[in-house]
């Protein structure tokens, strides 16, 4: 069967942006090349996969959190409006999700915890909202949560079912892949009718990538979340979630979905076929995924071993936003390798770029040509390090402090470094530092160059780097 008829066309060709002569390419996994972005109306319509809330995240799904933040802000600096909704899996994520075995995610966390499921749910995602905000990321128009739609999942299932696209097994109702002849187009899969006998552990699965849409609930297991279904209680497949908000708050195709990289092979591959197998229509225009974070030569997971949180960036140290400027050095599709090293290379310039916003003067002129090269290079596929660069051009040109900064500033609605409200930190000076300052303050006057420098010399091994200014002395933290 062909779940989807023809492609989905433009309504809206005359989309009114200030930068309709700098055409916006974004690069669509699904064909595999840059393509013209133009939505299907005048709000783009962008949804993306957010956490599963049964652990703190580590920096790699931050680093898709804020892949995802600057295409919003992108399609904003290009003049569009931005319904953009993201998840909550607080249900039904197992934790081998390609085979739909083993334990919710989110129960098994409640169980170390000692806690109910709801509660380690909305611990997480406290936490996670926390994190995202202290990134710069701005909010979603909505976040949903699976628990709070098992009503659309039922009925997104249902009509599945009508369309003869699932059967059942003794542990759930399932997506028969064989029936969809597109099943796989994401990831590039060739074929989905492979020999039912290949897996031992196959079960009652009629071919290897069917799926889990309802499972049952298991005899003699102790599960919090259960709901009554048509088949049976029970509660839903980890895939159907997003299919089934995606199209409830954003219509049957959407503009936009974004993930890691992945979710192509399992769980975006699975959105796609059940929501065009249920409308017939196609789901998403433009996929887009970031890569990895890595770890040596090794993706970061849990399952390794080799996470990093948002904790221990904190404790290295190190500022969220320290994070984020490492982020946009790296274009979203490179893997990104996060290293003591690389972050404090990230925090040194982001706080020369910091530094010089506080202090420059109020009241400057954007920068034309700067700005239209910055902008050309988001254009690119998002080409943040190359945006970058540009900013770093306007900081060591001839222009005016002032017209410098108002730039930089401009640049920052896309980039989502907070430079706009950016205050210099408070120094604590220690009584020893100070007492050395005095000491150094009195040989200046005394002309007594060396006894200066070797002064100089030890508050700077204290960690304090001494300026000399008409004004008198000035310290700060040597970064």
């Amino acid at each position: 069967m062909n779940c989807i008829g023809s492609r989905a066309k433009l309504v809206d060709k005359s989309h009114s942006s200030i930068f309709m002569k700098i055409p916006l390419h974004l690069f669509n996994t699904l064909s595999r090349t840059k393509e013209n972005f133009l939505p299907l109306k005048k709000v783009v319509t962008l949804y993306n996969c957010g956490p599963t809330v049964y652990h703190d995240q580590h920096i790699g799904n931050f680093r898709t959190a804020m892949s995802v933040d600057l295409l919003k802000r992108t399609l904003l600096l290009f003049g569009y409006s931005v319904k953009h909704i993201t998840n909550i899996t607080d249900v039904g994520h197992l934790t081998n999700d390609a085979e739909d075995t083993g334990e919710d995610k989110v129960q098994l966390g409640a169980r170390r915890e000692g806690l109910t499921a709801k509660q380690v749910a909305r611990k997480y995602e406290k936490l996670y909202k926390e994190d995202v905000a202290s990134l710069g990321v701005i909010s979603p128009s909505k976040w949903t949560r699976a628990t709070e739609h098992i009503a659309a999942q039922i009925d997104l299932i249902k009509k599945l079912e009508r369309g003869g696209y699932t059967y059942r097994t003794a542990d759930g109702i399932y997506f028969d892949s064989s029936k969809d002849e597109n099943y796989g187009k994401l990831a590039g899969l060739k074929s989905v009718k492979l020999q039912a006998g290949i897996r031992v552990d196959l079960g009652e699965k009629k071919n290897p990538s069917d799926f889990a849409l309802w499972k049952f609930a298991a005899k003699g297991v102790d599960r919090q979340m259960e709901w009554k279904s048509p088949w049976g209680v029970g509660f839903p497949g980890w895939h159907i979630e997003c299919s089934a908000m995606a199209m409830k708050y954003l219509g049957e195709t959407i503009d936009i979905h974004a993930g890691g990289i992945d979710l192509i092979p399992v769980h975006h591959t699975n959105e796609i076929a059940q929501a065009e197998c249920a409308t017939h229509k196609q789901f998403v225009r433009f996929w887009m995924h970031s890569a990895f974070v890595i770890e040596g030569e090794e993706k970061m997971s849990k399952s390794k071993g080799n996470v990093k949180t948002m904790t221990w960036i904190r404790e290295n140290g190190f500022s969220p936003l320290d994070y984020r400027y490492l982020t946009l050095q790296t274009h979203y599709r490179k893997e990104l390798s996060v290293t003591i090293d690389s972050l404090t290379a990230a925090k040194t310039a982001f706080a020369q770029i910091r530094n010089f916003v506080i202090d420059a003067p109020r009241g400057g002129k954007i920068i034309a040509d700067k700005y239209i090269k910055f902008t050309e290079s988001l254009s690119d596929d998002l080409n943040a390090p190359r945006a970058l660069a540009t900013l770093w051009e306007v900081l060591g040109g001839g222009a005016s402090d002032a017209d410098k900064r108002a730039t930089i500033i401009k640049f920052d609605d896309a980039l989502g470094l907070g430079l706009a409200k950016a205050k210099r930190a408070k120094v604590v000076i220690p009584t020893t530092v100070k007492k050395l300052m005095t000491a150094r303050e009195k040989a200046r006057k005394n002309k007594d160059w060396t006894a200066s420098d070797t002064l100089r010399d030890e508050i700077r091994a204290l960690g304090f780097e001494i300026k000399d200014t008409p004004q008198g002395q000035t310290i700060e933290p040597v970064l």
